[in-house]
């Protein structure tokens, strides 16, 4: 990765960030998952993750990182991480970027990093590029990401990222879908294309303990198809989720 580039990504990372010290929401959520229809992994197909998650509105942007801790490594765990600060050029400049079902524009970045790899000293992948947030009808919230990929264990490629989540209720019950989607670039000799794309469904039964208990119960369906870039390793893996708010 060039020096320009990093100078690039730290410099919009720490105003997206730390440009407004105080929130003006924020989130934080611990998620268990457990499947049995892993690909790529140590422990024939099983695999159980712990995910923890903050999510945060400043004022001149967002900011959203997890870190997922499985234990499917040949040495028993191992640990993924991203970290995606966004600087909102609306808010910067002062100006409503809206047009049509676009709401913002955005300088979107992302930190990706963990533990494997050849070599056991993991790996740093770096995002850069735009985001969209958009308005959609029943959508709680939807944004697009494109990016260039600077990686660390396979050639540079571009990616784009699809967020959203939809609230509904079923009589008095409350429920919440939502997710991502992944998709990159290939790269000849190199990594095939890959398309990730994770949603889950979930059942706020907190809310029967206590109006502001968000404990949801349901499923995560992940498909992924060239999973890490090796053409025809797809996944397709539904796993049991319980995720708690605090």
């Amino acid at each position: 990765m060039k020096l320009t580039q990093i100078a690039a990504t730290c410099a919009l990372a720490t105003a997206a960030t730390f440009t407004q010290a105080a929130p003006i929401w924020q989130d934080f959520s611990i998620t268990g998952l457990y499947g049995e229809d892993y690909q790529l992994i140590a422990r024939e197909d099983e695999q159980t993750t712990v995910t923890f998650e903050y999510a945060a509105k400043l004022q001149y942007g967002d900011f959203f990182a997890f870190a997922d801790r499985t234990n499917n490594d040949v040495d028993g765990n191992q640990t993924y991480f991203e970290a995606s600060p966004r600087l909102s050029l609306g808010a910067v400049s002062g100006q409503k970027l809206e047009l049509g079902p676009i709401k913002d524009v955005l300088v979107a970045t992302t930190w990706e990093g963990g533990t494997g790899g050849a070599d056991g000293k993991g790996f740093n992948n770096y995002l850069y590029g735009i985001g969209v947030d958009l308005a959609i009808p029943y959508f709680q919230y939807a944004q697009v990401n494109l990016y260039k990929a600077d990686n660390d264990l396979q050639k540079d490629d571009y990616q784009m990222t699809l967020v959203y989540g939809v609230p509904f209720k079923v009589g008095s019950e409350d429920f919440l879908v939502d997710g991502f989607l992944d998709w990159s670039t290939a790269e000849k000799g190199d990594h095939a294309s890959e398309m990730n794309w994770t949603t889950q469904w979930k059942w706020n039964v907190g809310k029967h303990i206590s109006p502001n208990t968000r404990l949801y119960l349901g499923t995560e369906w992940s498909v992924w198809n060239n999973k890490y870039g090796i053409s025809g390793k797809d996944e397709n893996n539904v796993s049991a989720l319980i995720k708690y708010h605090f």
